[in-house]
């Protein structure tokens, strides 16, 4: 039996994805602002974080949302509260920040002073996670997510935020040093021309006072991204 064109280009043609991943950063604490390595260690957000995490909020409330995933510490489920989202927030253990051993709480020049060829990306931290460690984790929280369609919301930190952007389009994690995330920043995930085989970042660290108004997705077979600044 001959197969149709239609069946044949069913076949070949990879499967149309709709979906967008909302990755936003918690809000400022006073570890944050004075640069000190915070993984474990549970901080409270600054004023300034607050107001940052409530004008955010103003953006993330007329995005229909399918899921608010939120990791476990005190400073991203704080800053998920005050972006109005809390009856949908679910604790997510693998949107943990990057574990800094015996680095926590410690400030990236101190520790250059005394292991100068220290990159965070390429070493890791001694009694923490590796960068494998951590690329492997994003990975995994990846597969759990990826879907043809729905929004998703993820409340995260800085440092594994970076990871799990580069992640996603495919890079190695030694990349994500080349990506900054500020507090309370908002980043769009998605797929050029809704292809499952083209993951993108279509919009990157963008504060409060920056991001604009979501644009409606154009559907199925529309070119472009998603969401474009």
């Amino acid at each position: 039996m001959e197969v149709g064109r239609d069946e044949r280009m069913s076949a070949i043609s990879p499967p149309v994805f709709t979906q967008c991943v909302y990755l936003i950063r918690h809000g400022e604490t006073e570890w944050s602002l004075s640069g000190r390595h915070t993984g474990r260690t549970e901080l409270p957000l600054t004023e300034h974080g607050e107001a940052a995490a409530r004008k955010l909020g103003e953006r993330l409330r007329q995005i229909p949302f399918d899921r608010v995933l939120v990791s476990p510490r005190q400073r991203a489920r704080r800053t998920g509260e005050l972006a109005g989202l809390t009856p949908a927030l679910e604790i997510e253990a693998d949107l943990a920040e990057w574990d800094y051993g015996d680095y926590e709480g410690r400030r990236s020049a101190e520790i250059i002073a005394t292991r100068s060829d220290w990159n965070l990306f390429h070493d890791g931290c001694p009694n923490g996670e590796s960068p494998a460690q951590v690329s492997d984790r994003a990975d995994r929280l990846i597969a759990r997510l990826r879907a043809p369609e729905g929004n998703i919301a993820l409340f995260t930190h800085g440092h594994f935020g970076r990871v799990l952007g580069l992640r996603w389009i495919g890079q190695p994690v030694e990349q994500a040093q080349h990506f900054l995330l500020s507090p309370a920043s908002l980043s769009e995930l998605g797929y050029e021309h809704d292809r499952a085989d083209q993951p993108v970042i279509a919009r990157w660290n963008c504060v409060p006072s920056a991001i604009t108004d979501p644009v409606p997705h154009p559907g199925p077979g529309a070119t472009g991204t998603a969401h474009r600044p």
